[in-house]
């Protein structure tokens, strides 16, 4: 996942908003969004799979608890750590610790695993936590960005995705999914003046500068978006898109998860 754009008890009708990209080589074996029962607890989990290390990128349960993770991009960062990013949501996903006690187990394992940015929630709280910086913050109201530097850092494609977000809830009528994932659908790439310097060179920044990222020459670019609206009874919407190599819509999937 490479850009997570959302909503936070900003309105009233909606407490959380989600709309997210996954980013990833298209060669890696993936399950498609489905509701899946977790060995370990039995939780039911809503969600994307990756089938190779088994973990999820985003996810939901029936009982409201939401996780999410993005990778932190750091070319200097290259010695291999013993655990999936995958497994930080699953496992909050699949658990029973509040965000804030799972946040804080979190602390005692960092270098476990490689630089993310993870999100977890409950219908009480949203936390954050990068292992980058060691940081851990429960999240006020508004609307954030995320993509492979830390929360809102300013990148296009973040402070894009705000604005058109906030622009979204504005609009009178009903806020879909539908809407979400056109937003998301994004391909338009930034400024060469504007494009952050994460170490890995001017072209490969200016391809994945834009919301919906399409490089086949590496054989990598968004897999899926997402888009998650979740009203004040726990009422959830879930909505998925897939897309093939050529960024070419192929599977979409829609959910309605109950109250409890």
């Amino acid at each position: 996942m490479c850009l997570i754009i959302f909503a936070y008890q900003t309105d009233p009708r909606f407490p959380l908003v989600v709309a997210a990209n996954r980013d990833e080589l298209f060669a890696r074996p993936t399950a498609q969004a489905a509701l899946w029962t977790d060995e370990e607890s039995g939780q039911q989990i809503l969600s994307g799979r990756d089938k190779q290390a088994r973990g999820t990128w985003l996810g939901i349960t029936q009982s409201g608890r939401f996780a999410a993770v993005t990778n932190i991009r750091d070319p200097s960062q290259t010695e291999r750590r013993p655990r999936s990013r995958g497994d930080l949501t699953r496992q909050f996903l699949g658990g029973t610790n509040s965000p804030e006690q799972y946040c804080a187990m979190l602390a005692q394992n960092y270098e476990q695993f490689a630089g993310y940015n993870l999100l977890v929630g409950d219908n009480n709280s949203l936390f954050y936590v990068n292992n980058h910086e060691e940081k851990i913050w429960e999240l006020e109201a508004g609307v954030y960005g995320l993509s492979n530097g830390l929360l809102d850092s300013s990148w296009p494609k973040v402070d894009r995705g705000k604005t058109r977000l906030q622009a979204l809830m504005q609009q009178p009528g009903e806020l879909t999914t539908d809407a979400l994932l056109a937003m998301m659908g994004d391909r338009s790439q930034a400024e060469d003046a504007d494009l952050p310097d994460t170490g890995i060179g001017i072209d490969i920044e200016r391809k994945l500068s834009s919301a919906f990222i399409l490089n086949p020459e590496r054989e990598y670019g968004t897999l899926c978006s997402t888009a998650l609206i979740v009203d004040p009874s726990g009422l959830t919407r879930f909505s998925e898109q897939n897309f093939d190599s050529l960024g070419n819509r192929t599977q979409g999937h829609a959910f309605q998860l109950p109250s409890t």
